[in-house]
């Protein structure tokens, strides 16, 4: 099996399992228990909310960990902008791009539904971009926060983030970003990128399901989502996946990286076979169309529409000839609806239904890609063949 998949999870990576195995075994303890074992399990934490810091640039006061990514996004969004509402009732707009994952756009409609807020949507252009104008005229007076995606889980599009958390400080408003899929790839120095918050997940970097973290900068007001004990310094109450931070802080600190920009790294190499994989699928594959911007994308991703084809048909004939990947966000299984990021860019809703996203980690060769590549040409045509309904 081929898996191209990686957008979706990753598998865990052995070291991550064995630093973490401690604290699924004989080192339980709670890190709130004031004796031996609680002492343990507090000084790993602690370890690994250190690591989760220095692998951001921030202070380890400032990381919150999660259940996830959605979590995570869940307590940026909602939570900053009903703290600075409750500040002042003058602060009743949230602004999210067009092409956000549905953590995001679900939390902003649900303080849209449930507490009155009004979610001004940030237009993209056709490969899925956001730009300085497009969020400047969106901006008023009123809005609480700006949430824009460092990178898209559908098509790799990387955003502008600092000059875009540029603007929106320069009217005074916080700015998060979701950096699920950007963690590994791209660079996350908070201080570079200039945001306020930042959510990552670790089962998309060899960590396991279930573990996520929020950074937040200092003097940021947050409303906790989860109340009670007063954990993670009141910010999200229940007793800490300690197993977890320590799995989270591991595969950040592995997969560290300068990033694409950077001229080393596993990004480059990647990118580069990410590069050569794009060029077999578009010259095998007549009417083939590359998805998100030709520059501007993860290394990890390349993503496509097939005109002529369902895409779910495309994915169940790659897979029987042992190619694993999508047809967009795993968040969105089941749907049968165009996806929202591509109808976002213009592509016509008929053709989005088409679309099949190929995501690697690091471990791809390019050997597996150039017989993915092979795979993709046979498939496509196959279905072609069938008709558009396979």
């Amino acid at each position: 099996m081929i898996f191209l998949d990686a957008a979706a999870t990753t598998p865990v990576r052995r070291e991550v399992l064995e630093a973490m195995w401690p604290y699924l075994s004989g080192e339980f303890g709670n890190p709130s228990s004031h004796h031996s074992l609680g002492e343990t399990a507090a000084a790993a934490l602690a370890g690994a909310r250190a690591a989760a810091a220095e692998a951001l640039g921030c202070r380890p006061g400032e990381i919150i960990f999660t259940s996830g990514g959605t979590e995570a996004d869940n307590l940026a969004v909602k939570g900053i902008a009903l703290a600075r509402r409750a500040a002042d009732p003058r602060l009743d707009r949230v602004a999210i791009s067009a092409v956000e994952h549905p953590a995001v756009q679900e939390s902003a409609l649900y303080l849209e539904r449930v507490h009155g807020f009004a979610v001004d949507v940030i237009p993209v252009d056709s490969f899925g971009q956001v730009t300085v104008e497009a969020l400047a005229a969106v901006l008023r007076p009123g809005t609480a926060l700006v949430s824009v995606m460092y990178a898209n889980n559908e098509v790799g599009t990387v955003q502008p983030v600092a000059r875009l958390a540029a603007l929106a400080h320069e009217h005074g408003i916080p700015f998060h970003t979701d950096a699920v899929q950007a963690a590994g790839w791209l660079p996350l120095d908070v201080g570079a990128l200039g945001v306020d918050a930042l959510s990552i997940s670790g089962h998309k970097l060899g960590a396991p399901k279930g573990n996520g973290a929020l950074f937040l900068r200092g003097r940021t007001r947050l409303e906790p989502l989860v109340h009670g004990g007063g954990q993670e310094r009141g910010r999200r109450s229940g007793t800490e996946n300690v197993a977890g931070a320590v799995a989270l802080a591991t595969a950040l600190t592995l997969a560290r990286t300068p990033g694409l920009g950077a001229g080393e790294g596993p990004a480059v190499r990647i990118a580069a076979l990410r590069d050569d994989f794009i060029r077999s699928v578009l010259a095998g594959v007549p009417g083939a169309v590359l998805t998100g911007h030709p520059g501007e994308r993860l290394p990890s991703v390349a993503s496509f529409c097939f005109p002529g084809t369902s895409g779910e048909s495309v994915l169940l004939e790659l897979e029987r000839q042992g190619v694993v990947c999508s047809s967009g966000s795993a968040c969105a299984a089941g749907s049968d609806e165009p996806s929202p990021v591509l109808l976002a860019m213009g592509i016509d809703a008929e053709v989005a239904q088409t679309a099949v996203r190929f995501s690697f980690d690091a471990t791809i060769t390019a050997a597996e890609l150039q017989e993915a590549a092979s795979a993709v040409r046979n498939a496509v045509g196959s279905v072609r063949a069938l008709g558009p309904t396979g």
